[in-house]
């Protein structure tokens, strides 16, 4: 509803661009129909929101999409790597020591958002909403237990994981590396 062009084709246009693909962009609209919801966030956009709004909730709204966008880019070629492991998140296989390891679908979720988020402390609510997008079924305790076997499939290299009591867990290349030296 802008006066020369839609915001869907702004939006598209962002999306299409490279230096703009990855901006935060939050739909702020009086477009009620299903259809302008869906057709934006199909295009791209991370939220959308009605007006009237609550000024809170777009405050809200607009530090969730800052924070997933504070989360590092993975390197060129969709692989991240940290010590002795890799992620070739395109291929979707996972390497410890130069060796593959078969992890689950769920299992290489987790793995890949702990380590975008290297040094973080992840609780169990954030790991919910990204790995499971908050199925309100799933319990925090199925966090620990895929931690667990997620930590078991690593072996050695499971140590980068760390548990921070009370709060959740985190990826932690430098100590796990200062734990390994005699």
């Amino acid at each position: 509803m802008l006066p020369d062009v839609s915001g869907f084709d702004v939006l598209a246009e962002l999306r299409r661009r490279e230096e703009t693909r990855e901006v935060g962009v939050l739909l702020l609209t009086a477009r009620r129909d299903e259809a302008d919801r869906i057709r934006g966030l199909a295009l791209g956009a991370d939220d959308y929101i009605l007006k009237p709004f609550s000024p809170p909730e777009l405050v809200l709204r607009v530090g969730a999409i800052l924070r997933r966008l504070r989360a590092p880019a993975l390197a060129t070629g969709g692989k991240l790597s940290a010590g002795p492991i890799l992620i070739d998140k395109m291929a979707h296989r996972v390497f410890v020591e130069g060796e593959e390891v078969n992890f689950t679908t769920t299992e290489f979720k987790l793995l890949h958002t702990l380590m975008e988020r290297e040094g973080r402390v992840q609780s169990r609510a954030q790991l919910l909403e990204t790995v499971w997008q908050a199925q309100p079924d799933v319990q925090t305790r199925t966090v620990d237990m895929h931690l667990q076997r997620l930590r078991r499939k690593l072996g050695a290299a499971g140590r980068y994981i760390e548990t921070v009591r009370g709060t959740g867990y985190r990826f932690r290349r430098a100590e796990a590396e200062a734990r390994r030296l005699p």
